[in-house]
């Protein structure tokens, strides 16, 4: 009888293996969760489903690190072309038309933090050449103003901004002048319903203008509708009699335009309504935001079936193994030494995978201008398609914040996953699980 119970005390007390005891993760326990990991005939289900557990977390951890560096590059480079092009701050009349507008811009420029202030003439009209027509949004702007906006001024793609204040033409967008085929030098015909008042009501206002420039910003609806006109012959087509519609603001720091708004209202020329980007776009970068959330909670739900797969795996093995876990429990081994056992079986299958996914994310976040641009070739389609996406080219931009919470959140979804099969594991009775066997 003391042969027959001396196993169940030595598994109970441990007195046979105080250096497993005492030193955490010892190597025979790498080793034997690594037997546990390799592919053998019998547990050939079980490798299976370990196989895909891994390519599940490394394709979550992937997809997460790419899509959210796509929406990061789409989110800055929406946010530099619309608040680049449309400025930051917008100053309108209240009392009466704005005509002493060069005073008031000389007066906003001296606001610390303003670095220019642009009068501005605004108005919808219909564009058309000999071979199409669509509607664009022509602004009155004065030559020097028009060559200080970055976005325009130095994405000249065609003519010159030369002499523009003078020369009578206008410029255009590329697309713009690839709809209407229209190259610099060739005219381009603007009609505005708000033309002259006759005695039988206001008649549209017809004219032509040359192209003296073709820029590209790289937003599709800035490109295909935005035409820039002298200030002077804008106001005239329009019927301004010597005022403007707005004068925008643009400041050094655009997310700190409150600061700004203030500073203007203290000490303002005349009085003003003031709005500023967050207002006008408001529900476009909240739509943004919300999107951006949502990808993250759906792609999430990739690497937490993943973990689950890692559940279902060991669980599997903890069964297949029972008369291997009470053999060495009856050699010596504690319950603490099979529990690390499992815990590194399931733990090497989730920090592999994050390890490869993250490699991947990064490469393919860092390239994929490129990879687009290869599959383009393979496909012979266009994947990024600028007129429904906005932009011309698919930015990303990685955050390396949010690739350490999406790196963080993986390790303990797989490391949680490990704890319940690796319980069950350590609780197996030896003597129950070898009758059993």
């Amino acid at each position: 009888m003391a042969t027959q119970t001396l196993p169940a005390e030595t598994a109970d007390t441990g007195a046979h293996i105080q250096p497993t005891g005492t030193r955490p993760f010892a190597g025979f326990e790498w080793l034997l969760a690594g037997r546990y990991l390799r592919t053998r005939r019998r547990e050939g289900f079980v490798s299976v489903i370990a196989g895909f557990s891994f390519l599940g977390i490394l394709l979550g951890v992937a997809t997460l690190i790419i899509v959210m560096s796509v929406m990061n590059g789409f989110r800055k480079e929406l946010l530099e072309k619309i608040v680049g092009v449309n400025g930051h701050i917008f100053a309108t009349p209240i009392d009466r038309p704005l005509d002493d507008y060069m005073a008031v811009a000389e007066r906003l420029r001296k606001v610390p933090g303003i670095k220019l202030a642009i009068p501005l003439v605004e108005g919808q009209a219909l564009a058309s050449s000999q071979y199409a027509n669509g509607g664009v949004l022509v602004r009155g702007i004065s030559e020097a103003d028009l060559k200080s906006i970055p976005f325009v001024g130095g994405n000249i793609r065609r003519g010159t901004l030369d002499g523009f204040d003078t020369a009578g033409g206008v410029a255009i967008g590329k697309r713009l002048a690839d709809s209407l085929s229209l190259q610099p030098g060739d005219s381009i015909t603007i009609v505005t319903p708000r033309g002259a008042s006759t005695p039988f009501g206001t008649a549209p206002r017809i004219k032509a203008y040359p192209v003296q420039a073709v820029f590209e910003i790289g937003m599709t609806e800035f490109d295909s509708s935005f035409v820039f006109m002298p200030l002077t012959e804008a106001q005239a087509y329009f019927n301004r009699d010597g005022d403007v519609n707005v004068i925008e603001i643009f400041v050094d720091n655009p997310d700190k335009t409150q600061a700004v708004r203030d500073a203007i209202e203290a000490d303002a020329p005349r009085p003003l309504v003031l709005s500023d980007w967050r207002q006008r776009n408001r529900t476009f970068f909240n739509a943004l935001e919300v999107e951006r959330n949502v990808m993250f909670i759906i792609l999430a739900l990739i690497v937490l079936v993943a973990a689950l797969n890692i559940v279902s795996g060991l669980i599997m093995l903890v069964k297949d193994k029972t008369s291997d876990i009470a053999i060495l429990r009856t050699m010596g081994a504690t319950r603490g030494t099979v529990l690390r056992v499992f815990l590194i079986t399931g733990a090497a299958i989730g920090v592999f995978g994050t390890l490869a996914g993250l490699g991947l994310g990064i490469v393919f976040a860092r390239n994929i201008k490129s990879i687009t641009a290869a599959l383009n070739w393979l496909t012979g389609a266009n994947l990024w398609d600028p007129t429904v996406r906005f932009l011309s080219d698919i930015p990303s931009v990685i955050d390396w914040g949010e690739v350490t919470s999406v790196v963080v959140m993986a390790l303990v979804l797989s490391l949680l996953a490990t704890l319940y099969p690796a319980w069950k594991a350590a609780r197996l009775d030896p003597v129950q699980a070898l009758r059993m066997g």
